[in-house]
């Protein structure tokens, strides 16, 4: 059973829906059947496979016995304490993390430390944590594609493609509009289906202009320029984008494209979390398992506010 609590992109504030069901009582009655956090990594493995992550990446299980039951799992895009102190109210046995805790190396994980904080209180809790993370990105029904998906693209294919994977699998998508629509408004749609953060939506180009080639990718993707370039995109889709790289793309191009839409990383890469859930209670489903899978309802978006000049 996948309960999806969290964001709720659509509604009139699009704002993180901050509700949390209660845990049910006592964790010998919840749902689970005997799974083990082994028989939920090979599920994970099996939708969003180590190969496909980066080089530079650090994806896989972060805390947790593979012998220890799994009942009740919850996604995130960030493993920041407020999430972990939210998986152990609700009773969590495991945390499908898109980033990474432990990125970068660190000495020590004493408990003055934040990421020391949070593998303590993971540990202590009994909560398991798997960062599924540029391997996500990259599989088939990974944040990119989501959000493709959720632009309703068609004919879509990967920026650039995965050096272990299918055809198909890569950092990035890229596909064509059903209709050819104006910068605005495709700027207008994304705003309108991403969870409302403070940073908003940024765009770079005509606002009248028109564009029906489309470049997306889910968190920083600063990187692919040459990629989305070369696919002939109309406008790009991304997070993080930098002053320079985002000005040297303007300057590159006599005619201003591919326009740019700069969103927020959290927001670009929420929208692969109802669907992640989603795809893993079906494989587990299909291997006879019944767990409860959920959304976060923690919007971990760094930012509280932005000033803005007045349109008018």
């Amino acid at each position: 059973m996948s309960e999806q609590t969290g964001p709720a992109p659509l509604d009139d504030q699009h704002s993180p829906d901050q509700h949390a069901e209660p845990g049910e009582e006592g964790r010998e009655h919840q749902p689970g059947g005997g799974v083990t956090l082994a028989d939920v990594l090979l599920a994970i493995e099996e939708l969003w496979p180590e190969s496909l992550a980066e080089a530079w990446d650090a994806v896989g299980l972060v805390t947790g016995r593979p012998a220890q039951p799994v009942r009740r799992i919850l996604f995130c895009v960030d493993p920041v304490l407020e999430v972990i102190e939210e998986a152990a109210e609700q009773e969590v046995d495991l945390i499908v993390a898109h980033h990474p805790l432990l990125l970068r190396g660190v000495t020590s994980v004493a408990a003055n430390t934040p990421k020391g904080r949070a593998v303590h209180r993971l540990i202590e809790s009994g909560i398991a944590l798997v960062s599924v993370h540029t391997n996500g990105d990259s599989a088939v029904g990974g944040v990119s594609d989501v959000l493709a998906d959720a632009l309703g693209l068609d004919g879509v294919g990967p920026l650039t493609q995965a050096a272990n994977g299918l055809p198909e699998e890569g950092i990035g998508r890229v596909g064509d509009l059903a209709e050819i629509t104006s910068l605005g408004d495709l700027a207008e749609r994304l705003f309108a289906i991403l969870p409302a953060v403070a940073g908003g939506v940024r765009v770079s180009g005509d606002r009248d202009g028109l564009v029906r080639r489309v470049a997306v990718c889910g968190g920083a993707g600063d990187s692919l320029f040459d990629a989305v370039r070369a696919a002939a995109a109309d406008v790009y889709v991304t997070a993080d984008l930098r002053h320079h790289p985002a000005s040297e793309a303007r300057e590159s191009s006599p005619d201003g494209r591919p326009y740019l839409i700069d969103v927020s990383h959290f927001a670009s890469e929420w929208l692969w979390l109802p669907a992640g859930a989603a795809a893993l209670d079906n494989v587990l489903t299909d291997q006879g398992h019944s767990l409860d899978i959920r959304v976060s309802s923690i919007n971990t978006d760094p930012w509280d506010f932005i000033l803005t000049p007045s349109e008018g």
